[in-house]
């Protein structure tokens, strides 16, 4: 699926949504995120390509696999957490999308802190004694 189709299906979602919202606001709310989800799942599998090639780059700089899998768990995490909080912002629960953001940032903190912390001995290391 190319750019353009994404496009045209968000456009026609739109307005078959701000059609149906008037007469059934919560079927309308469904549509959005079903669509959503489609769009989402549309990608997912592209991404294949690319987790193979970045694995195959730290293959060859000698950087552990675990520091590329908590990266891309990183990233995975960054993504579902805003995809998660623009469903609910749509349903109008700026609160709980704030809140799911939030929780990504957390996360993402902590799954970060390994990685932090070798880089910080690597840079102490590389400082004269």
């Amino acid at each position: 699926m190319d750019i353009l189709q994404i496009v045209g299906i968000g456009f026609l979602a739109t307005v078959l949504i701000l059609v149906i919202r008037e007469q059934k606001p919560m079927f309308a709310y469904l549509l959005a995120a079903f669509v959503g989800v489609a769009i989402f799942l549309a990608f997912v599998g592209k991404i294949d390509g690319v987790i193979s090639v970045l694995e195959e780059l730290a293959e060859r700089s000698g950087i552990p696999s675990v520091y590329l899998k908590t990266m891309l768990k990183i990233i995975g995490v960054a993504y579902i957490a805003e995809f998660g909080a623009q469903i609910v912002r749509d349903a109008g629960l700026e609160s709980i999308a704030t809140k799911i953001e939030f929780a990504g940032k957390m996360l993402i903190l902590v799954m970060a802190v390994p990685i932090i912390s070798v880089i910080v001995e690597t840079v102490l290391n590389l400082l004269p004694a």
